[in-house]
């Protein structure tokens, strides 16, 4: 299977985690440009964190614009994947957390009849109306649930 792992990139360790295990089940992953920069150690996690919290994402989508729009990346990796995995870890105090960028995502695949497996449960979040209505499958942290 062809998955999408959408995810906060300050999930970064837990991504690759992910990923590598879906790899030795025999699928293909992608993974966030910055994650896949921090796995091929062109960018170290930690560079990228003091970045973030002193300029927000915006310094480090400014830097790579010219070789990569992030936004339209993941649309074309969705249109070509079989489903799109959500990691929603604990966030900003918020249980199984979903940001902005992991909803565009997640409308992506909704709207290209892609399989959404969340890891965790739906947030109690002011959008979480709309997650329901994308029907994602919950999987509970087992990664033998999707198929």
């Amino acid at each position: 299977m062809k998955i999408v792992i959408c995810a906060s990139c300050a999930f970064s360790d837990k991504i690759i985690e992910i990923a590598d295990k879906l790899e030795k089940q025999g699928n293909q992953v992608d993974i966030p440009y910055v994650t896949k920069m921090i796995r091929e150690k062109k960018v170290s996690f930690e560079k990228f964190k003091k970045e973030k919290e002193k300029y927000g994402d915006i310094k480090f989508r400014e830097e790579h614009r010219d070789q990569v729009d992030l936004i339209k990346r993941y649309y074309n990796l969705i249109k070509e994947s079989d489903a799109i995995l959500v990691l929603n870890y604990d966030k900003k105090g918020v249980e199984n957390y979903i940001g902005g960028s992991v909803l565009m995502e997640m409308g992506y695949a909704y709207v290209l009849d892609k399989k959404i497996y969340l890891l965790n449960d739906i947030p109690d979040m002011s959008y979480s109306d709309e997650l329901k209505d994308m029907k994602p499958i919950v999987i509970n942290g087992d990664l033998t649930k999707m198929k």
